[in-house]
């Protein structure tokens, strides 16, 4: 199995947990990444994810992000087809990065977008004939049977 984190998901460990849903997402990604970690599911990163972790303003968490992103087993740049798949997303109204990291995670073969963006999951949930699913991390540990 193969699994595309977002940067909000990547991150989500990290975000104050006073919000029970909050502390729920972050455990769930925990979960993930230590599933990654032991090989028993493949992380994808990509030019999109390293850009942002580079683009973060606290060193602590640019840290953690390329510390969870070091153990992807496959990386994907950003090529011309890329662009045009996000810009397909993007005009069905997905903000222009989560569109990229929807068209890297779909040519990766990702059989999971993994995010915390309500907007972005709701969006991208009722686009038909996608090749990668995007879920919460939530839903993504309940289904692969973590919890």
């Amino acid at each position: 199995m193969r699994i595309y984190l977002d940067t909000c998901s990547i991150q989500r460990p990290l975000d104050t947990k006073s919000h029970p849903r909050i502390a729920l997402e972050a455990e769930a990604v925990l979960v993930i990444v230590s599933l990654c970690q032991s090989n028993n599911v493949e992380l994808v990163s990509s030019d999109a994810l390293l850009y942002e972790a580079r683009r973060c303003s606290l060193v602590a968490r640019q840290k953690y992000a390329w510390g969870v992103l070091s153990t992807a087993s496959k990386h994907v740049q950003i090529t011309p087809a890329i662009e045009q798949r996000a810009r397909e997303f993007n005009a069905l109204g997905i903000h222009p990065l989560d569109a990229l990291h929807l068209a890297l995670a779909e040519e990766a073969q990702a059989d999971y977008l993994c995010t915390c963006d309500d907007q972005f999951l709701r969006k991208a949930q009722s686009i038909s004939g996608m090749r990668t699913r995007v879920v919460s991390p939530v839903a993504l540990t309940q289904e692969i049977g973590t919890w």
